[in-house]
C-alpha cells in the first residue's frame, strides 16, 4: 500500500514505525498470549506501558516530583470542564488570553460557573491572526488561574514563550505536545487532547503541580475531581487503554528514534520553513493568514490563494495526487497544512513540489 501524505489536523499522522509495532501486537503484547487491546488495565503488563509513559513525559519535559501526570478520558475538553470546578472559586477569577476557539471554549466553561472569566487580550477583531506581545499583557496576581493556548489550530498562530505569572499559568497544549521544549516549572497545568502530537483519539495528557489540589472544592462527582485522577494514577475507572499505548510508542519514538525535544524542535522548524518559504516565494499566488512570521505555527500551516476560486480546485487536485487533510476548518474556510512532529519532513518537500506545479498552471 502506497500511503498518503497526511496532513489532517486531527486526529492526525502516526509514526510508520509506531503503526507496525502496534499491528503486532493488536495480535499478541509480547508473549502475553493475547493483544494489547485484549488486555486488562490492571494487568502487570499494563502497568510497565503505563510506568514507562510516565517515565518517558518526565525524562522529555523534565517534570520534577512537585508534579501528577495523568490520562483523563474525554480530550482537553473535558479537562477544561474540570478546570472551571476544581480551580475557580466562588466570586474569583481566571483570566485568558483569547486567541481562537478553544481559548473561547475554556472561557465558557468558566463563564457557566460563580466566577469572572476575564479576558486580558483577544484577537478577534484581527480574526485570530495575530498574538499578542507578552510584555503588554497585565496579569492579576490574585487570579485562580490564567489560561493560555499555545498553539492554534484553526488560525495558525503559536506561543513558544510564555510569561512568567505570580498566579498559576493552565497552559493547553493539545496541537504541540512534545513538539519543542519547555520549561516545566513555570507551568501550573499544562494539558491537551493526545490525538494530534501524541497518538490516536480517546484521551488528554494532564501535568498538575500537585499543590494546586489542595484548593479544589469538596463535594464534586470524583469523575470530576482532578485529585482523584492523580491518586488513583489515572485508574479510577477503565482508561483509554490502548490509546496510552499508543502514546508510549510515540513517547519512546521521540526519546529514541528523535533524540529528544531539541532534535523534534529543529525538524519542525524545519518542517515548516520549507512550507511558509514556498508560500513567500510564490509572488503572491499562495498567501499565509499569518503575516507576522513570529506569529506563525510550525504545528498548523494556514493559507489562502490569491485567487480563492482555485482553492477548491487545488484541494481536489492535491487529494487526487496524495496530498490529503488539506482543507480549511469549516470556520474560516481556505486551506491548512498540519505538520505535526510525526509528519515526514518528505512529505512537506513533496506537498511544495506539487504547489509549485499547482502555481505553475494555474498562474
Amino acid at each position: 500500500m502506497a500511503r498518503k501524505h497526511n496532513f489532517y489536523a486531527g486526529p492526525a499522522v502516526l509514526p510508520v514505525s509506531v503503526i507496525k509495532k502496534a499491528q503486532e501486537s493488536l495480535f499478541e503484547y509480547g508473549d502475553s498470549g493475547i493483544g494489547v487491546a485484549e488486555m486488562s488495565h490492571r494487568s502487570k503488563q499494563f502497568d510497565g506501558i503505563v510506568d514507562g509513559a510516565l517515565a518517558s513525559i518526565k525524562r522529555l519535559y523534565n517534570v520534577s516530583d512537585d508534579y501528577g501526570i495523568v490520562f483523563v478520558q474525554g480530550g482537553a475538553s473535558m479537562v477544561m470542564a474540570i478546570n472551571a470546578l476544581n480551580f475557580v472559586t466562588e466570586g474569583g477569577k481566571a483570566q485568558f488570553v483569547d486567541t481562537g476557539t478553544w481559548a473561547r471554549r475554556a472561557i465558557s466553561e468558566v463563564a457557566r460557573s460563580k466566577a469572572e472569566a476575564e479576558v486580558i487580550w483577544s484577537g478577534k477583531d484581527v480574526a485570530y491572526g495575530e498574538l499578542p506581545e507578552l510584555s503588554d499583557l497585565t496579569f492579576d496576581p490574585k487570579a485562580d488561574f490564567v489560561h493560555m493556548t499555545s498553539n492554534n489550530t484553526i488560525a495558525g498562530t503559536q506561543f513558544r514563550d510564555f510569561p512568567k505569572t505570580e498566579a498559576p499559568l493552565f497552559v493547553d497544549m493539545s496541537s504541540d505536545f512534545f513538539s519543542h521544549p519547555i520549561n516545566m516549572n513555570q507551568f501550573g497545568m499544562i494539558y491537551g487532547g493526545i490525538q494530534k502530537n501524541l497518538g490516536p483519539a480517546g484521551s488528554a495528557l494532564v501535568i498538575v503541580r500537585k499543590d494546586l489540589l489542595d484548593r479544589i472544592p469538596a463535594g464534586l462527582s470524583e469523575m470530576l475531581d482532578m485529585s482523584v485522577y492523580v491518586k488513583k494514577g489515572s485508574m479510577y475507572n477503565t482508561p483509554a487503554a490502548f490509546t496510552i499505548y499508543m502514546t508510549s510508542l510515540v513517547l519512546d519514538w521521540l526519546e529514541n528514534d528523535i533524540g529528544g525535544l531539541e532534535n523534534m524542535d529543529k525538524i519542525n522548524k524545519e518542517k515548516a520553513g520549507i512550507l511558509y518559504d514556498c508560500f513567500d516565494q510564490s509572488g503572491g499566488f499562495y498567501r499565509p493568514t499569518v503575516k507576522n512570521p513570529a506569529h506563525r505555527s510550525l504545528m498548523n500551516v494556514t493559507f489562502r490563494l490569491a485567487d480563492e476560486a482555485l482553492e477548491s480546485t487545488l484541494i481536489t487536485d492535491a487529494t487526487a495526487a496524495g496530498f490529503i487533510g488539506l482543507k480549511g476548518h469549516r470556520s474560516v474556510g481556505g486551506l491548512r497544512a498540519s505538520i505535526y512532529n510525526s509528519c515526514p519532513t518528505e512529505s512537506v518537500r513533496e506537498f511544495v513540489k506539487y504547489l509549485n506545479d499547482f502555481a505553475a498552471k494555474n498562474g
